[in-house]
C-alpha cells in the first residue's frame, strides 16, 4: 500500500550500497597492491558506462594477471571480504543520461548490486571527462586507488565531483504542486527539481527554485530523503515545502506545465490507474518515494457510508 516510510524497506534505486570503501587502503599504495593481488579480488563487469547483468546479478570476475592497478579503481570491500575493483574506462561512448537498459536494472539486480552499479558509474565517468588539470592544463593521472587525480604538472588533486539537486514538492491546502518538462512522455508529472547553487542552504534552494519555476513563496521546508543518481553524478535531496498560495507562474523554459493534485490523484497515479490524472516518476526515482512519504502523511479518505 503506497504511503509508507521509504526510508526504511523500500529505498529508491542507487540506494543500499554495503561495500566497505576502505580508505585506509586507498591512501596506502602497498595495501592496494596486496588487495590488488588477492586471489578473492573481483573486477565488475561493466559494456563501457553499461551495466552487464546475467541471471539477476552484475558480473563479477577475477581480476586477470596481467591487468595494472593503476588502471582500475577501488570500489571498496564487499561484505564476503572480496575487494571490488572497476577497470578505468580508455574513452567514453554515448552520453551522460540514464540509458533503457541502466534503468532496466533497478528491476534485474537486488539494491546493494544496483548502487555498486551507481558508485562505479559516477566514478568512471568521472575519470574519463577529467583528463587534465583545471589549474594549469596538464595531464592527469588516477591516484589513491581512483578516488581523486594529480596532475603531473602542478601536482594540483582533483576529487570526484557531486552536484546536489534539490528535488521537492510544495503543499498547500492537502495539494501538492507537480511538474512536467518538455521532453518527458506525454502524462508523466514529478516533483520539482534544480540544482544547488554556489552559497545556498538547502531550504534557499528549494525556495528558489519553485519561485523561479513556478513563482510560489514557500516556507517551513523539511529534508526527506536522499539519492545518488549517477547519470552523471548528481545527488538528489529530497524534501516538502509549505506554499503561502496556490497561485503558479510558471517559467516556460523551465517546465511546459504544472498544476496541484489532491491524495486521490496521487494515490491513482501511482497505482497505475488508467483515469488517474497523471503519470508517476518511475519507482526508483526519488520523486516516487516522495510522494509516497507525503501521502504517508496525509489522513486516510473518511469511508463512504
Amino acid at each position: 500500500m503506497h504511503g509508507t516510510d521509504p526510508r526504511i524497506d523500500d529505498p529508491p534505486g542507487f540506494v543500499g550500497g554495503t561495500l566497505d570503501r576502505v580508505d585506509h587502503i586507498r591512501s596506502n599504495p602497498a595495501l592496494l597492491a596486496e588487495t590488488f593481488a588477492d586471489p578473492a579480488a573481483r573486477v565488475l563487469v561493466l559494456d563501457g558506462l553499461e551495466p552487464v547483468e546475467v541471471d539477476g546479478a552484475l558480473v563479477l570476475e577475477p581480476i586477470d594477471g596481467g591487468a595494472l592497478v593503476e588502471d582500475h579503481v577501488l570500489l571498496g570491500v564487499d561484505p564476503e571480504g572480496r575487494p571490488i575493483f572497476a577497470e578505468l574506462l580508455v574513452e567514453l561512448t554515448g552520453g551522460s543520461g540514464a540509458t533503457p537498459r541502466s534503468r532496466a536494472l533497478a528491476g534485474q539486480v537486488s539494491a546493494q548490486e544496483l548502487a555498486l552499479y551507481g558508485t562505479a558509474r559516477s566514478l568512471l565517468h568521472w575519470h574519463v571527462r577529467h583528463r587534465f588539470c583545471a589549474v594549469c592544463g596538464g595531464r592527469t593521472a588516477p591516484v589513491k586507488a581512483g578516488w581523486a587525480r594529480q596532475c603531473g604538472a602542478c601536482q594540483a588533486e582533483h576529487f570526484p565531483r557531486v552536484d546536489p539537486v534539490s528535488i521537492m514538492l510544495a503543499e498547500y491546502e492537502g495539494k501538492v504542486l507537480l511538474g512536467r518538462q518538455h521532453a518527458w512522455p506525454p502524462g508523466r508529472y514529478s516533483a520539482l527539481a534544480g540544482f544547488i547553487e554556489p552559497g545556498e542552504t538547502i531550504e534557499e534552494a528549494v525556495a528558489r527554485e519553485l519561485f523561479e519555476e513556478a513563482g510560489i513563496r514557500v516556507h517551513d521546508v523539511r529534508y526527506v530523503m536522499s539519492q545518488p543518481w549517477p547519470f552523471p553524478s548528481s545527488l538528489m535531496i529530497a524534501c516538502v515545502a509549505q506554499a503561502a498560495g496556490d497561485a503558479l507562474t510558471l517559467d516556460p523554459t523551465e517546465i511546459e506545465d504544472a498544476f496541484w493534485c489532491d491524495a486521490d490523484g496521487v494515490r491513482a497515479a501511482m497505482a497505475g490507474q488508467p483515469d488517474a490524472p497523471f503519470i508517476a516518476p518511475p519507482r526508483m526515482a526519488v520523486a516516487w518515494h516522495l510522494l509516497d512519504h507525503w501521502l504517508a502523511g496525509v489522513a486516510p479518505r473518511e469511508p463512504s457510508a
